[in-house]
């Protein structure tokens, strides 16, 4: 009856008692989460071990958090091996290399040894490289020792809906790229270039942190996948196992009396918040639109 006879003021109720619903849902999260930083601040204070284990995991966007991690492993004196568990399928270039580059620096002082996950492409092995030995299972994903880059083409589009983009630049390739008109072929030559010393670079790096000529590992870097069975015939990677062999092989690497025992970094309140929206949307398939805008920096690429 009250809903007939005031069914504006009827819908304001249920709309006032959604948000109600709803603040009280984001409480509920607000809450959980600082209950989780406490939980995990906490539990590392307690934990006490030798080998620290630093994870690369998801597409490397950045490398800043990754290299503090090294760092901090690097200068305690109790911890006397770091693994870097990687489960990637690469990402941009610069993070990438900067975190190989920090762990090429770490070799040289204290055992560092990389565990793959399930995949360790592209950028993923790059950062793997960089350490003094590579542990993977045989079904694990590597390889793709290549650089590609992409972007979209709207000409076409913009023709059908009658738009016309007006560049005003200061040089003849500060437009390079633009989605609204094709590439001369001087243009194309320029980022060919750009992509094969990219490309160079990092079979460079790789052979140099795998003890290979380059000849060597430039005939493996066709930008293709290796499983980590075929990783290990091709001298890509040293031994098969999981991450508690590619623990105790660090332990054997650093000569350890005791009993290895691993630490992992103290999460920051950003990493936390990153893991609970992770597994909030774990069942949600968003792998099509990341590959879709982010593929050309996802493997190697050129933003």
């Amino acid at each position: 009856m009250f809903s007939r006879r005031h069914p504006i003021l009827f819908f304001l109720l249920i709309l006032a008692a959604c948000a109600t619903v709803l603040c009280a849902g984001a409480m509920l999260v607000v809450f959980s989460i600082s209950r989780m930083m406490v939980t995990t601040a906490v539990s590392f204070d307690e934990q006490k071990g030798n080998i620290g284990v630093v994870e690369v995991t998801g597409p490397i966007f950045s490398s800043r958090q990754v290299i503090e991690n090294i760092k901090k492993f690097r200068e305690d004196d109790a911890i006397k091996a770091i693994v870097v568990r990687v489960d990637s399928p690469g990402g941009g270039v610069g993070p990438s290399q900067e975190i190989f580059t920090e762990l090429m620096r770490t070799r040289t002082v204290k055992t560092v040894v990389a565990s793959m996950g399930s995949v360790a492409a592209s950028g993923g092995y790059y950062v793997a490289a960089g350490a003094q030995a590579i542990v993977a299972s045989p079904g694990t994903i590597t390889g793709s020792i290549g650089v590609i880059m992409e972007y979209v083409n709207l000409t076409e589009l913009v023709g059908k809906i009658g738009i016309s983009p007006v560049v005003i630049k200061s040089g003849e390739f500060k437009d390079l790229g633009s989605v609204f008109r094709e590439l001369t072929d001087d243009e194309r030559q320029l980022l060919q270039q750009l992509v094969d010393e990219l490309h160079q670079q990092f079979v460079s790096d790789a052979a140099r942190a795998r003890n290979m000529t380059t000849e060597e590992m430039a005939a493996l870097a066709d930008g293709r996948v290796y499983t980590g069975q075929t990783a290990l015939d091709l001298n890509l990677i040293d031994r098969m196992g999981n991450l508690e062999d590619a623990v105790a092989l660090a332990a054997e690497l650093a000569e350890m009396d005791e009993d290895p025992v691993t630490v992992y970094p103290k999460d920051s309140p950003i990493s936390v918040l990153r893991k609970l929206t992770q597994t909030l949307l774990k069942d949600i398939d968003i792998s099509g639109a990341i590959t879709d805008n982010l593929r050309f920096i996802i493997d190697q690429g050129y933003h």
